[in-house]
């Protein structure tokens, strides 16, 4: 899976995604730090990469609906510290098929997982 890493997170999560298969970037490798919203999600949608990150500001399902992008996972941890959220988003890329989270919306918990999906691409099928 093609990974973009927000500035909020880990930067240790990199190289440990990179041993399971993924090819990981980071907004701060980039040099995207302190950038905008709006350029972080530019920069994820036009490498065809899956967001992951912390922050709210992409959790408007209106904004963001899922079918619609590469995918974003968004971590919302209670005590979200470094090593929390590297053990945590190591446990659900150790444990879930997230190949399947491309185009969907993903919210991470401390307890609990939750994948929107999209709509179906293509038009409506005709019921007679």
């Amino acid at each position: 899976m093609r990974i973009k890493l927000d500035e909020n997170l880990p930067a240790t999560l990199s190289p440990l995604l990179g041993k399971l298969g993924h090819n990981v970037s980071t907004v701060a490798d980039e040099g995207l730090g302190g950038s905008p919203d709006s350029v972080i999600w530019h920069a994820a949608q036009s490498e065809a990469r899956f967001l992951i990150t912390q922050d709210l500001d992409f959790s408007d399902l209106r904004s963001f609906a899922p079918g619609t992008h590469h995918g974003i996972l968004l971590v919302r941890l209670h005590s979200p510290s470094r090593q929390a959220l590297s053990d945590r988003i190591m446990a659900v890329f150790g444990a879930e098929d997230v190949e399947a989270w491309k185009g969907c919306f993903a919210i991470v918990s401390s307890r609990k997982i939750r994948v929107i999906k999209g709509a179906a691409p293509g038009p409506p099928s005709a019921r007679n």
